[in-house]
């Protein structure tokens, strides 16, 4: 569970940086080269299996500890105070890890499946591949959805991240500090790093090199 999640952050760290060249303001061309040059690299082909494999077996723990954690506890202890010692999202990371889901569901749908599957988006069809990007997040259900979901993703790994390393035996004095405000950093990076194209594109009508305003 540790070892899929941190895998799945380091694709976020590729994944945001490759977004962000559709601000580069060349019409989409950048975000679209490399968009393109992804899709006929074979190491890329490997990893992109591996991330695929790395998000269903992180389900699958998921629902499995979850599972062991409810037929080990079967009746809730009967504690007051629970807030104090931990917060609502360290308690619901299932319940985050679904929305986050359910979102990825989605972002495949929008982009994954017409690019690489049906071919109905990208070279020689009618919109590139920076178009449907922009021109999905002009759509206000589409664009609050990203920004939602990105925000509960930012909970999600400001304590997954920590629990991560917990798991695999950083869990003592000198390392959980640091670990933690890396977390905290981490959780903000995608936030607003990921947050900022729903914000731009459908708020504040970036991008209008890729695709003008009608």
């Amino acid at each position: 569970m540790a070892l899929t999640g941190l895998f799945l952050i380091t694709f976020l760290v590729e994944h945001l940086y490759t977004n962000l060249l559709i601000f580069a303001g060349d019409g989409g061309l950048a975000f679209n080269e490399a968009s393109h040059s992804m899709v006929h690299s074979i190491f890329i082909r490997v990893v992109e299996i591996v991330l695929f494999a790395a998000i269903i077996l992180h389900v699958f723990q998921a629902l499995s500890l979850t599972r062991e954690n409810a037929k080990a506890r079967p009746v809730k202890y009967a504690v007051s105070g629970v807030n104090q010692t931990s917060d609502w999202f360290s308690r619901n990371m299932g319940l985050t890890g679904s929305l986050i889901l359910f979102f990825i569901v989605v972002h495949l749908n929008n982009y994954f499946v017409p690019y690489r599957i049906t071919g109905t988006v990208g070279d020689g069809q009618e919109y590139s591949i920076a178009q449907c990007v922009v021109l999905a997040l002009r759509h206000p259900g589409y664009a609050g959805l990203y920004l939602v979901s990105v925000i509960v993703l930012g909970f999600h790994l400001n304590h997954g991240f920590q629990s991560a390393f917990q798991s695999i035996g950083f869990n003592n004095k000198t390392y959980m500090p640091l670990l933690k405000l890396a977390g905290t950093g981490l959780a903000i990076l995608f936030t607003v790093g990921f947050g900022a194209f729903p914000v731009l594109i459908f708020l504040f009508k970036f991008c209008q090199d890729i695709l003008p305003l009608n």
